[in-house]
């Protein structure tokens, strides 16, 4: 049914144009209206139509699947319309991975909204008279599930320079393309 769905909307209207306008959609902006194709397709027809293409795209940057087996998945519906879907895939394919990661970053538990920072220095405590050991009182502000959650945190210089060490860690995988949560979940001993 995938090929079917590909060949007869690149038959009623322009190829690229539908593509585009799907890639659209798999990045969180409007997608096509079935209104601007007139009769082309029954409204089960226009779901399957945008579902296969959007999981296509969406699946073909995912797994990194090289051009030659999205041609080949596609092959049925001819070599035109493989090369059309290929074409818009090598134009936006960046974009739609930006989209793929930012949903996948919205499905995570929280993210930090802001924060703020204060040192101050604990001169005794119950057990010890005399200490002098400097403290840090770190407040983020947390989103999670759209509500703003507000955490406290104090460290000593240990855990503070431990804490440092996981973020540069993070910031590395980060832009190197790995995988955050793997590392985070491995610097926590989940």
């Amino acid at each position: 049914t995938n090929a079917y769905f590909v060949k007869k909307s690149v038959g009623g209207c322009p190829k690229k144009i539908l593509l585009h306008w799907v890639v659209d959609g798999v990045c969180g902006r409007e997608p096509p209206r079935m209104a601007d194709y007139g009769n082309t397709w029954t409204l089960v027809e226009w779901m399957e139509l945008l579902d296969s293409l959007s999981s296509l795209f969406r699946l073909a940057v995912g797994k990194k699947t090289p051009d030659e087996e999205v041609l080949a998945s596609l092959a049925d519906v001819g070599s035109g319309y493989g090369e059309a879907v290929l074409t818009v895939l090598r134009a936006r394919r960046e974009e739609i991975r930006q989209a793929l990661v930012e949903r996948t970053n919205n499905v995570s538990s929280s993210t930090l909204q802001d924060f703020d920072w204060q040192i101050k220095l604990a001169l005794s405590s119950d057990k010890i008279s005399f200490l002098h050991t400097p403290l840090l009182n770190l407040r983020l502000d947390v989103k999670e599930n759209g509500a703003l959650k507000p955490l406290s945190v104090e460290m000593n210089r240990e855990e503070l320079q431990t804490l440092i060490s996981s973020l540069e860690a993070a910031n590395k995988v980060q832009s190197s393309g790995g995988d955050v949560h793997a590392l985070i979940h491995k610097l926590l001993g989940y």
